[in-house]
């Protein structure tokens, strides 16, 4: 199926809400509660406008792209590059968790994650190459066509920043709903490829 205007159209799905509740889970790798796949079903009920699904690896992800894969007869495809950033010594632990030990420790992180990251932590700068290079591999692949991608709130975070050419320390500004849904369309022009955020958080 080819967009009526020759254009790349990819549609980012953060997976629903994991076991477990909020926590900085990275990649922890927690299966979807039942919120969670409610949640993601409903957010594509009656939706059959993709060629091709992707997803991260991780349960949380990967069990809901293989349903509707399955579900839609579509080809579907697990890409490691897509998991979550790794958290260090934040996996499985919750906000208020977090904030009892240090109630300003979210705060410092969320506006400099560079030099306030977690302790064995991924690297920002290394989170941000391996999700450039599986991007880049993705809108090659699948140019011309309409793809789902089934990830994590940081994958889409770093997707919106590499698409809008924000810095890096700024990903964490950007709010990403359990099942939420994001809109990248790629024109092709003179110089190159030229992506456009359609949406953030609505629903095709």
């Amino acid at each position: 199926m080819k967009d009526a205007g020759g254009a790349t159209l990819i549609d980012l799905m953060r997976h629903g809400e994991p076991v477990g509740g909020r926590r900085y889970r990275g990649q922890t790798d927690d299966p979807l509660s039942e919120t969670g796949w409610r949640q993601m079903r409903s957010a594509v009920e009656g939706l059959r406008c993709w060629d091709v699904i992707v997803t991260s690896p991780l349960l949380r992800c990967a069990q809901f792209a293989h349903e509707l894969a399955g579900r839609l007869a579509l080809p579907v495809c697990e890409d490691g590059r897509l998991r979550e950033i790794g958290f260090g010594v934040w996996e499985g632990r919750s906000p208020e968790d977090l904030c009892r030990d240090d109630p300003q420790v979210l705060q410092r992180f969320r506006r400099d994650p560079v030099r306030n990251r977690p302790q064995g932590a991924e690297a920002l700068a290394d989170f941000h190459s391996r999700v450039h290079a599986a991007w880049q591999d993705l809108t090659a692949r699948h140019a011309h066509r309409r793809v789902l991608v089934v990830a994590h709130a940081g994958v889409i975070r770093m997707v919106i920043s590499i698409v809008l050419g924000l810095p890096r320390k700024q990903v964490f500004r950007i709010g990403v709903d359990n099942a939420g849904m994001t809109r990248i369309r790629i024109e092709q022009d003179g110089a190159g490829a030229f992506p456009t955020l359609v949406f953030h958080g609505g629903r095709p």
